[in-house]
C-alpha cells in the first residue's frame, strides 16, 4: 500500500494544506462544493488538529470578502476555496478589490481534470484565468498523479503563488486553479492524515493517525518549500526622492494606502478615512478657501471632487509618491513621481495658521448646520457618521462602506489615531462590506464597528449567514444608515431638479425592505435607534463576558433611519459655509 494518501486527489490537497500553513497562514475560508472536496477535507483535517482556523461560507461573494477582510485584520495572505463553475466567477468581486487594494487572497478554485473540459460536462466552464488582470498572477495545476513524484511541484507552485501574493512591491490576489480527479474523497479507512516531521506545532516524530494517510514530507523544521530570500540580498532599484520646498504653500493629500511620511509631518495635510491621521488637518470642504502652490500626494485619493480639481489645477506643482505600479495619477498632472520625498526646509508658521483657521471654520460650519438641520427636519446619513466618529473608542477597528458612508465621515472627523479604519476603496464597491467587516472582526483585535448605508447592507446581507459551529465575531457592530434608497446620486448630476421625474426609479431605487425582519431571519440581534441614542451605545465601556443583558456581544446590527431628499440642499450649504467669512 502506498505510504502516502489513498488516491492522489487527496495527497494533492493534504500537501498543498499542509505548504500553506508552513507559509504562517493561519485562516481559510470555504464554500461547500463537491470538486474542492479534497481541499475541504485537508482543511477541516487541519483545523481539528490545530493547525489553522477555517471559516464556512454558503456564498461565494461573501466567502470572497470575508477572506479579504480576514486579510486586511490579520496581515497574513488567506486563502479562499471554491468548487468549480459559476463558484469561481462569484469570486470576481471580491478579487478586483484585492486587486486595487492590494490584499493578498489566493483563490483556490476547483476545477475539472482536462478530459472533461470543452466536454459539456457538467457545472464545466473556462474558468483558468478567468479574473483576468485582476489576478496578479494564475497558477495551474494539473491533475495529480504519483504523490511522492509530484509533491515538489505542488509545494513549489503553492510556495510561489503565496510569494507573488505578498510581494513587497504589488501585493495582490492570485489564482491557483486546482483539477482534481475521482475519486474525490479518500479510501475508505483513511480518515485523516498525520504529518510529517518538523511541521509546525507537532513533535519531530509522525504523529497519530493511520500510516496510509501520512504525508510526502516537506522541508525539515516546517519549514516552506519555497521562501523569500532573506535581507542580505536586495535586486530593488535604489529608491528616488524628490525635495520638497516646503517653505512655499504646501498641502498633502493624503489617500488609501498612504503611509506616515516623516519629511511631511508638519505639513498641513488633507487626509482620507484610513490614512494616517495629520499633526495639521485640512478639512476637504476648505480646500477652496485655500491657494496652496504645491500638492503632495501620498497614497490614492478616491473621494472629494475638491480634491480632484485640485490636482488638475495646472497653477499648482504636483508630487505624487510613488506607491509602486498602481500609483495614481488621475489627472495626468503630475510634475514629478517619487519614491520618498527630502525636505531641507521648514514649513512656512503663516501658511500653517492658515489651514488651521480655515479647518476650524470649516468643521465648526458642519456641526451648526447639522445641528441646525436636527431642528427641522429628520437626521442624514452624515449625522450617523457623526455620532459613529464620537462613539467609536482608540483601540477600534472601524470598516467604512462606500458611496455615502465613507464621504460622510470625512466630514466629521478626524478619528481617534488609534483608531485603525478599513474601507473597500480599491474598487470603491458596495460589494461584501458586511463579510469584510466580519473578516476584519475576526482577525483583528478590539472591536470592531462598521458603518454602512442601506443599499451596501442589503447588497451583502447573506454575509450575516454564520452558521452554528461557525466562529461568531466576538464584538462588532454593523450600523446602517437607513435612507431607503441611494442617497449618493442626489449628490451628482444625476441628481439635477431637471432629471426628478426619473430619478426614483432608476437612481434612487427605494427597496421599503424591513431590515430588522431581515436580521431575525438570520438570527442576528437589531435595533433601532437615532444619531443620540447611537452614539451612547457605542460609548458604553466594554462589558465583561457574562454580561449580555447589559451590553449585547457578539455581532448586531443598529439601524438609524435616515432622510435622503433635502441632501442636495444640505451639502450645498456646507460647501457655502465651510469657505465663507468668519
Amino acid at each position: 500500500m502506498n505510504p502516502t494518501a489513498s488516491n492522489p486527489s487527496t495527497a494533492q490537497a493534504r500537501v498543498l494544506v499542509d505548504e500553506l500553513i508552513r507559509h504562517g497562514i493561519t485562516d481559510a475560508v470555504l464554500c461547500p462544493g463537491s470538486r474542492s472536496a479534497p481541499l475541504a477535507l485537508a482543511l477541516a483535517a487541519a483545523e481539528r488538529a490545530g493547525r489553522l482556523v477555517l471559516h464556512v461560507r454558503i456564498d461565494e461573494r461573501a466567502a470572497g470578502f470575508t477572506a479579504l477582510g480576514l486579510a486586511l485584520g490579520s496581515k497574513r495572505p488567506v486563502p479562499v476555496v471554491v468548487t468549480s463553475g459559476t463558484a469561481v466567477a462569484n469570486l470576481h468581486p471580491a478579487m478586483v478589490e484585492a486587486a486595487h487594494s492590494g490584499v493578498p487572497v489566493l483563490a483556490l478554485t476547483a476545477n475539472r481534470p482536462p478530459e472533461l473540459r470543452g466536454t459539456g460536462a457538467n457545472q464545466t466552464i473556462d474558468q483558468v484565468g478567468l479574473f483576468g488582470p485582476h489576478a496578479r498572477a494564475v497558477v495551474e495545476l494539473g491533475a495529480a498523479g504519483d504523490p511522492e513524484l509530484e509533491h515538489r511541484h505542488w509545494r513549489s507552485a503553492i510556495g510561489r503563488a503565496i510569494l507573488t501574493a505578498t510581494a513587497a512591491g504589488d501585493p495582490g490576489p492570485v489564482q491557483v486553479d486546482i483539477a482534481f480527479r475521482e475519486p474525490l474523497v479518500p479510501a475508505e479507512g483513511d480518515e485523516g492524515f498525520s504529518v510529517g516531521p518538523g511541521t509546525p506545532g507537532h513533535d519531530d516524530e509522525v504523529g497519530p493517525g493511520p500510516e496510509i494517510g501520512r504525508l510526502p514530507e516537506g522541508r525539515p523544521g516546517g519549514r516552506p518549500w519555497v521562501q523569500r530570500a532573506g535581507a542580505g540580498v536586495d535586486s530593488a532599484p535604489a529608491a528616488s526622492a524628490v525635495a520638497v520646498d516646503l517653505t512655499r504653500p504646501t498641502l498633502v493629500v493624503s489617500g488609501v494606502g498612504a503611509a506616515p511620511v516623516s519629511g511631511l509631518v508638519g505639513v498641513p495635510t488633507v487626509a482620507e478615512p484610513g490614512a494616517p491621521v495629520p499633526l495639521h488637518p485640512v478639512h476637504p470642504l476648505a480646500i477652496p478657501a485655500l491657494r496652496p502652490e504645491q500638492v503632495v500626494v501620498t497614497g490614492r485619493p478616491t473621494l472629494h471632487r475638491a480634491v480632484t480639481r485640485l490636482l488638475a489645477d495646472p497653477d499648482v506643482d504636483l508630487v505624487i509618491l510613488d506607491a509602486g505600479p498602481r500609483s495614481p495619477n488621475p489627472t495626468g498632472s503630475a510634475a514629478e513621481l517619487a519614491d520618498s520625498v527630502l525636505t531641507g526646509w521648514g514649513v512656512d508658521p503663516e501658511w500653517t495658521e492658515t489651514t488651521a483657521r480655515a479647518d476650524a471654520h470649516a468643521r465648526a460650519a458642519v456641526d451648526r448646520l447639522l445641528d441646525q438641520h436636527l431642528k427641522t427636519g429628520a437626521p442624514t446619513g452624515m449625522h450617523v457618521a457623526r455620532a459613529v466618529a464620537r462613539g467609536i473608542r482608540a483601540g477600534d477597528n472601524l470598516v467604512v462602506g462606500a458611496s455615502n458612508a465613507v464621504r460622510d465621515l470625512s466630514f466629521v472627523g478626524p478619528l481617534d489615531p488609534d483608531v485603525s479604519v478599513y474601507a473597500n476603496r480599491g474598487a470603491s464597491g458596495i460589494d461584501g462590506t458586511i463579510s469584510t467587516a466580519i473578516g476584519v472582526a475576526l482577525s483583528a483585535p478590539g472591536r470592531t464597528v462598521a458603518l454602512l448605508g442601506d443599499l451596501t447592507f442589503l447588497h451583502d446581507v447573506s454575509g450575516l449567514l454564520l452558521g452554528p459551529r461557525e466562529r461568531h465575531p466576538d464584538d462588532l457592530t454593523i450600523v446602517v444608515a437607513d435612507d431607503d434608497g441611494g442617497g449618493i446620486f442626489s449628490l451628482l448630476e444625476q441628481g439635477e431638479p431637471r432629471l426628478a421625474a426619473d430619478f426614483e426609479r432608476v437612481f434612487g431605487t427605494p427597496h421599503g425592505a424591513d431590515l430588522g425582519a431581515l436580521c431575525a431571519g438570520a438570527g442576528v440581534p437589531f435595533t433601532d435607534t437615532d444619531p443620540a441614542g447611537l452614539e451612547a451605545l457605542l460609548s458604553l465601556p466594554s462589558v465583561p463576558h457574562g454580561h449580555r443583558d447589559i451590553v449585547p456581544e457578539g455581532l448586531r446590527v443598529v439601524r438609524v433611519a435616515t432622510d435622503r431628499q433635502g441632501l442636495r440642499d444640505l451639502h450645498a450649504a456646507l460647501r457655502s459655509e465651510a469657505v465663507a467669512d468668519g
